[in-house]
């Protein structure tokens, strides 16, 4: 007899990081104390003039039909003028296409881009989405795996050595969920001219490009190596830079014959992004950056606690990140050892102990595809963050 649910479609994992979200909320309407670090998305609530746009847009009537697939015009003029001012890239704005939130502009682009067969470098650990999405798109992943002692950050030499003939296509992210890590102008420019010359395809994903901090600067690595010509594909949206993860608003850049194919693929998926939402996004992107150097300012201060709290528990190794807000410990040494009767041998293990005996969601490494570490989301309320490393501290320290 026929499986019930399509092997395609039986072979997707739910989002882990939002499964631990939904137990840490479910938990908390049950009266516990659950503290989550789990979510990735700003503690802050969308600005005020970018929500008076949506409401406006709600009581204009032309806002209550279809629209172009594309997106709206003036918002795909306004991305392409976004882009220009906040990376340097010009682009027309022919070649942006609106998506409803920027996974499905992650989803549409591997679509587009793969047939069966065709390998996609990634460095690990990632997103939790990216695997799924190559894998719909009949495509196969290949990993290339960084450490902490690189600070997450990769190299020509590992891509090279993980680079087969079926490789098509570089999947590059920096500033980097789950680990914050920002590579340098340098760096970026010896990547992205090694793809050139090998003829690969480069995916990037820029949604975190506004949230650096100290030294770092980011680099889009379509600016930055410009032969790389219309090889190109930058995935962006609104929901970091201007805590609007709810508005489901995000977009796809890249040449017209991939746009174009994008494009019909989404009319027919879901038509056009809800026009409310487009317009909020078109005030988000025309207005200035001042919103988001406020969240910068919270996350930078945060991200200094949180480092120097998870680095005081014996057998915790974190790194500071340079970007997004997120950091990735390394608990390989806890692992094994006894804790409240218990010797979890997986970062999976103890973070379901933790949740259980301190009360506090974290995201396993399992889940970025490295396991022995943990992923933590700073973007939470600074008393909450303190609370819940300090419970962190307090359990962990009982490890022997």
């Amino acid at each position: 007899m026929s499986s019930r649910i399509s092997a395609r479609i039986s072979a997707i994992s739910e989002s882990a990081t939002l499964a631990v979200d939904a137990k840490a909320k479910a938990m908390k309407a049950a009266g516990r104390p659950v503290i989550g670090f789990g979510a990735g998305e700003p503690d802050f609530p969308t600005p005020g003039y970018i929500v008076e746009a949506a409401v406006e847009a709600a009581r204009e009537p032309r806002f209550h039909k279809y629209t172009p697939a594309g997106g709206l015009p003036e918002l795909r003029q306004a991305i392409a003028d976004k882009t220009l001012r906040d990376s340097g890239y010009r682009v027309d704005a022919s070649r942006v296409l609106v998506t409803n939130g920027g996974k499905q502009a992650v989803y549409q682009a591997f679509a587009t881009l793969l047939d069966p067969g065709d390998e996609v470098l990634v460095v690990a650990p990632y997103w939790t989405t990216y695997p799924e999405a190559i894998k719909l798109a009949g495509g196969v992943q290949v990993d290339v795996v960084t450490d902490e002692t690189t600070g997450y950050l990769v190299s020509v030499e590992q891509l090279e050595a993980a680079r087969t003939e079926r490789t098509k296509v570089l999947l590059f992210v920096s500033p980097s969920n789950p680990t914050g890590a920002v590579h340098p102008r340098e760096q970026v420019e010896a990547i992205g001219r090694w793809a050139a010359e090998h003829g690969l395809w480069v995916v990037t994903d820029e949604i975190y490009e506004h949230l650096v901090y100290g030294g770092a600067e980011f680099t889009s690595i379509a600016t930055a190596v410009p032969e790389l010509g219309d090889r190109v594909v930058i995935l962006n949206g609104v929901a970091k830079t201007y805590a609007m993860t709810g508005w489901r608003v995000g977009w796809l850049i890249g040449p017209s014959d991939v746009v174009k194919a994008a494009t019909n693929l989404q009319s027919h998926a879901t038509s056009n992004v809800s026009n409310v939402a487009q317009v909020a996004a078109l005030a988000a992107v025309k207005g200035d950056l001042s919103a988001v150097e406020r969240m910068r300012e919270a996350f930078d201060r945060r991200r200094k606690t949180m480092v120097r709290m998870l680095n005081e528990i014996p057998g915790v190794l974190c790194p500071e990140p340079q970007g997004a807000f997120y950091v990735y410990p390394s608990v390989k040494a806890l692992l094994g050892k006894e804790l409240r009767g218990r010797r979890p041998q997986t970062s999976a293990e103890l973070a379901e102990l933790i949740l259980e005996e301190a009360e506090v969601a974290v995201v396993p490494g399992e889940a970025f595809g490295t396991p022995g570490y943990f992923r933590l989301s700073y973007a939470l309320g600074d008393d909450d963050l303190v609370e819940g490393v300090s419970r962190l501290q307090k359990l962990l320290s009982e490890a022997v």
